[in-house]
């Protein structure tokens, strides 16, 4: 008697698996910015940036890209950014420096360049963007106490 039962669960999981499977495949798929999942949409129709420095909305927030990095290559080999923000030559090209925290590995050791763990910029900086947003967001920020 077990023996068949778990011989029919057995041939029963496959028919749930493929079933689920083609519902999912049915069910259609909405996109948040407004066009077709496979539909082109030029970036200029999406957003504009915003010039200048906006005010961040929480402390410890990673400050807001103020410039187009459209072009910029960050990659293993090259970071683009690093030629403006690293602490040697930001004071020449009047950009803000890195904060001494991207130059600290992980225990905390202070090194004379970007710490890898900080290279890729991208990851928490964003160019600044005056987007609609996708979903409605009730977040306020901090009083600052």
């Amino acid at each position: 008697m077990r023996k068949s039962i778990a011989t029919g669960v057995m041939t029963l999981i496959p028919v749930l698996l493929l079933s689920g499977v083609a519902l999912a495949q049915s069910a259609p798929v909405e996109s948040l910015r407004g066009a077709e999942v496979d539909e082109l949409v030029p970036l200029n129709q999406v957003h504009k940036n915003v010039e200048g420095r906006m005010q961040r909305n929480y402390r410890q927030q990673p400050p807001l890209i103020p410039h187009s990095i459209e072009q910029y290559q960050i990659d293993v080999r090259t970071n683009q950014c690093l030629s403006c923000h690293d602490w040697t030559k930001a004071g020449e090209r009047n950009a803000p420096t890195l904060s001494m925290t991207h130059y600290l590995d992980r225990e905390g050791r202070e090194l004379d360049r970007i710490a890898g763990t900080r290279y890729f910029c991208n990851q928490c900086h964003v160019p600044q963007a005056d987007a609609p947003a996708l979903v409605d967001n009730v977040f306020q920020p901090s009083s600052g106490n």
